[in-house]
């Protein structure tokens, strides 16, 4: 099985960032990848770098032009598409990820965890995300998206498993010089849960911000499963095999031998 990240730089001229977005999937899935990941914002520049009121203007519904855009390209290519973007939804905005399957949308999951820190101003902007850790059951699989910041909580990754994901796709937009964190967290992630994560990182310098991509994808034995990706634009091709989730799963054991009548404080 064969699935993608598009690690790409964005622009003020979202119409050239989807262009530019559609123009990688199509290499990609020339490539035979089934699924394909952008990374978190990916359509617009990466405006939580400030608390500015006019630029929730740049929010759309799930049932937008944008990604009616990306319902067409799935449907003519007859892949599954995890498209990150800025919702707008019953006067409330989120920092969501869409999934498209063969040209339909078959669902939204909503960031959970939203920071608030410098150059990431999200709270200003988004509300935690109300749609819990969703699997969806697409055509390639059973995948789970985790955006960014949601990563850094074991307990979404743990949920996603337990519900019978076979494939996260993380979403990511990180900055600094924070790349061997973000790979020791995702590697950790995948090997306790013994399954695969493709994080799917921004690129490229907006205005006081740097992306440095980095892309990869780990297996559920907490290995690469991909080349790590440098810093400019990229496709990133993972080659995968679920029965590799199954082997580990049955090796650890982690899922088999939980006891989660003594997990009550993390509910407190």
């Amino acid at each position: 099985m064969r699935i993608a990240g598009i690690q790409i730089s964005s622009g003020p001229d979202i119409g050239r960032n989807i262009e530019r977005a559609v123009e990688m999937a199509g290499v990609a899935a020339g490539k035979n990848a089934g699924i394909i990941c952008y990374p978190e914002l990916f359509l617009t520049p990466w405006f939580p770098r400030q608390e500015e009121p006019s630029l929730r203007s740049l929010a759309q519904d799930a049932s937008g032009e944008a990604l009616s855009r990306f319902c067409t390209l799935s449907g003519s290519t007859k892949t599954v598409l995890i498209i990150p973007f800025f919702e707008s939804s019953h006067g409330k905005y989120y920092n969501s990820t869409a999934v498209i399957d063969s040209g339909s949308l078959i669902g939204v999951y909503r960031k959970v965890h939203v920071p608030n820190l410098p150059l990431y101003r999200e709270q200003f902007y988004f509300t935690p995300g109300d749609s819990g850790f969703p699997v969806f059951a697409t055509s390639q699989g059973r995948i789970g998206v985790q955006i960014c910041w949601d990563n850094l909580f074991p307990e979404g990754a743990r949920i996603l498993a337990l519900k019978g994901a076979e494939i996260i796709f993380s979403p990511t937009a990180a900055s600094l010089n924070t790349h061997s964190l973000w790979e020791r967290a995702i590697t950790a992630n995948a090997f306790a849960n013994n399954l695969f994560i493709f994080r799917v990182n921004r690129v490229g310098k907006e205005e006081g911000i740097s992306f440095y991509g980095r892309s990869f994808c780990a297996d559920p034995w907490g290995e690469m499963a991909s080349e790590l990706a440098g810093g400019k634009e990229a496709i990133v091709i993972a080659d995968i095999d679920p029965a590799e989730r199954i082997a580990a799963a049955e090796t650890w054991g982690f899922l088999r031998h939980r006891r989660p009548g003594e997990y009550g404080d993390l509910a407190k």
